[in-house]
């Protein structure tokens, strides 16, 4: 019996590792800049999503680029200079007293998440085996999740005690660590790609054409989600339920985190239709569940259902789109798989806002449902195609 190989190696726990950081640096910030748009810079609630809005612009823009310049620099290279850019600019966050300049923080901020990211998802997949990618990648996506909890946590925990400024030290102490980390990294030799003489730009230098169907699937998924990590909490208040809010995505992770190590083997083993398919029904359920909830009770039950259907949605397609490419350009399929990742969070995040000013919760949850429910149909339709063309090529051959 063939032995397993591992994937607890000192490069896949760094990496994990950095992408936590990097992560739950974001997620304080994202929860807490609003905040101090509001009480520290006498801005408004509109003033105050922009610096949110204004990071994921930037991170699009520069996200088709990624791949290439990963290509350029070697995944490593670019790995430790994204990871110092990212903690230089977490510093400045300190020194910001104006809005504007607190806006241009942000769009810099932006572009080094977006090439760190990239790095970060293209080298979680070439250190993990290829026969446990599933496996590996499920666990490097809980490193996300968690600090989905994790740091709003510590950014609404701690200005409870303290200023902003002590809040913006403790997370740039915290990435300087994670700048520390990706020094600790050594890449496989054939995961770097093979440099050619420089020539005009394609769209094959950017993105990763065989990593687009599956890449268009989870923008839709990425669409669904929006409807929640947007609105979750202004729905809350409205039905009153603030207080229970932050428990929703305690829950959320707890499940992810529970699940995710029998989902990542399965996928390895039964292939992706046998995990994808049921998540996106239980993702359906769950948002089903929220658009009639009216108790906590509900609304925790709306989280687990959530947590246990879309925590594995990310790392299976984000698996799929990688093993669609060679290992040389799995820079550009990562970097395909978020551009269109964020590109569904940023738009879903925009038209639910008319429909919610429009038609109300109950009707952006519901209509959230229908998308997941016309992906699994889509999904469906990805697969066979896949497996037709598998079997034409071993027909042929």
């Amino acid at each position: 019996m063939k032995e397993k190989q591992p994937i607890w190696t000192r490069s896949f726990i760094s990496i994990s590792l950095i992408q936590f950081i990097v992560f739950t640096v974001f997620y304080s910030l994202l929860t807490t800049l609003p905040i101090y748009v509001i009480d520290d810079l006498a801005g408004t609630e509109a003033e105050g999503g922009l610096v949110v809005t204004v990071m994921l612009i930037a991170a699009i823009l520069i996200r088709p680029f990624s791949g290439k310049i990963l290509e350029i620099m070697g995944k490593k290279n670019g790995l430790v200079i994204s990871a110092i850019l990212f903690a230089v600019t977490t510093v400045f966050y300190m020194f910001t007293n104006t809005y504007f300049l607190l806006l241009a923080i942000r769009f810099l901020h932006g572009l080094s998440f977006a090439v760190l990211t990239t790095a970060t998802g293209a080298l979680a997949a070439d250190l993990v085996p290829d026969d446990r990618r599933g496996e590996g990648l499920g666990y490097f996506a809980m490193s996300m999740n968690v600090a989905i909890v994790v740091g709003p946590f510590i950014g609404l925990t701690l200005l409870q005690y303290y200023p902003f400024f002590d809040l913006f030290l403790l997370l740039s102490v915290i990435m300087v660590i994670g700048a520390g980390c990706s020094f600790l990294i050594e890449v496989p030799a054939d995961s770097e790609a093979v440099h050619h003489p420089a020539k005009k730009i394609s769209f094959h230098d950017l993105l990763e054409r065989k990593a687009m169907p599956i890449a268009f699937i989870s923008s839709l998924v990425a669409f669904s989600y929006s409807s929640v990590v947007s609105f979750l909490s202004v729905f809350t208040n409205e039905v009153g339920l603030s207080t229970v809010s932050s428990y929703f995505f305690v829950v959320f992770a707890i499940m992810m985190i529970l699940s995710r190590p029998y989902l990542g083997r399965r996928f390895d083993l039964s292939g992706p239709a046998y995990v994808i398919l049921p998540c996106l029904l239980l993702f359906a359920i769950g948002l089903i569940t929220l658009s009639i909830t009216q108790s906590a009770w509900m609304l925790l039950v709306s989280g687990g259902l959530i947590g246990l259907g879309y925590g594995a949605l990310v790392p299976s397609f984000q698996t799929m789109a990688i093993q669609s490419s060679n290992k040389a350009r799995s820079g550009h399929a990562t970097a395909t798989f978020f551009t269109l990742y964020d590109s569904g969070i940023a738009v879903g995040s925009f038209i639910f806002g008319i429909i919610v000013s429009s038609l109300g919760f109950t009707y952006l949850y519901l209509f959230s449902a229908l998308i997941v429910v016309l992906v699994m149909g889509l999904f469906v339709l990805y697969q066979t195609r896949v497996q037709r063309s598998k079997g034409s090529l071993k027909h042929s051959s």
